[in-house]
């Protein structure tokens, strides 16, 4: 059965890999850019690939969440379904270090843009067939400062990449006990991986982008993976494992959580 799939992030990179595997199976697929000429040329070269005439795309620049709101009103009054939304865009390495709202922008863009952007299609997804969320996290992981968070202290570029990581994993746990019917899913794609992201911001790779790609194929898509609502996947090992320490604990989600709200203004 062909599904209805948001991919943020994939105009380049494992996002775009993934969107044309799915595509040459003919699924209906949304991508997401920041920039309309490039997400018009990927648009138009996943369909030529893939013969899939169901290829279209959303703008939105996920360092402003004011942007990701707009998207987020746009995709509730186009679509009328997500069978899956992947949240794949994330941030590294950046000129900009902090938004116009003064968060540092890793969490802008790798946690608060999903956050804001997944609660807003919330009804979309529940209209779904058995729809999974799948929320792209890393092995890199550290203990959430709250202060970072809320753009009140600076941290070093990784620090804040892995805080944030966390932050959107704790997030995906209490996604899924909170929202039974839908299957959240987190996971590392592996580490390193052949990507512009990681070329620019760590100068070496590990892995092809296809381990990624293959992954979240799975997770995404696989009837095997369909009990797996609020675990967490590491794809270094390639298996469900567990995350840091200092985010499995409930009071640590919970806290998380209200201050994520209390930031956002969001209820």
């Amino acid at each position: 059965m062909n599904k209805t799939i948001l991919i943020t992030g994939s105009t380049d990179g494992i996002g775009k890999l993934l969107a044309v595997k799915l595509a040459k199976e003919g699924h209906e697929i949304y991508l997401h850019g920041r920039n309309s000429e490039k997400l018009d040329s990927v648009i138009a070269e996943i369909g030529k690939v893939s013969k899939n005439e169901n290829i279209k795309g959303f703008i939105a620049d996920f360092s402003d969440l004011n942007e990701v709101r707009k998207m987020a009103a746009q995709v509730n009054n186009e679509l009328q379904k997500i069978d899956v939304l992947i949240n794949n865009a994330g941030i590294y390495k950046s000129s900009q270090t902090t938004t116009n709202d003064n968060f540092d922008i890793r969490f802008a863009v790798n946690y608060f843009s999903p956050f804001v952007l997944t609660h807003a299609l919330l009804p979309l997804l529940k209209k779904g067939t058995a729809s999974r969320i799948i929320n792209l996290s890393s092995a890199a992981q550290s203990a959430v400062s709250m202060e970072v968070l809320a753009g009140e202290q600076q941290v070093s570029t990784h620090e804040a990449y892995a805080q944030s990581k966390l932050a959107l994993t704790m997030w995906s746990i209490y996604l899924a006990e909170n929202e039974s019917d839908l299957n959240v899913i987190a996971v590392n794609p592996g580490s390193l991986l052949n990507t512009k992201m990681v070329r620019e911001g760590f100068g070496q790779i590990w892995s092809s982008a296809d381990k990624g790609t293959d992954i979240l194929y799975d997770l995404s898509i696989s009837e095997k993976h369909k009990d797996a609502s609020g675990k967490y996947y590491d794809n270094d090992s390639g298996a469900f494992g567990t995350i840091h320490p200092a985010g499995t604990n409930k009071v640590a989600i919970n806290t998380l959580i209200e201050k994520t709200k209390d930031v956002l203004n969001e209820n």
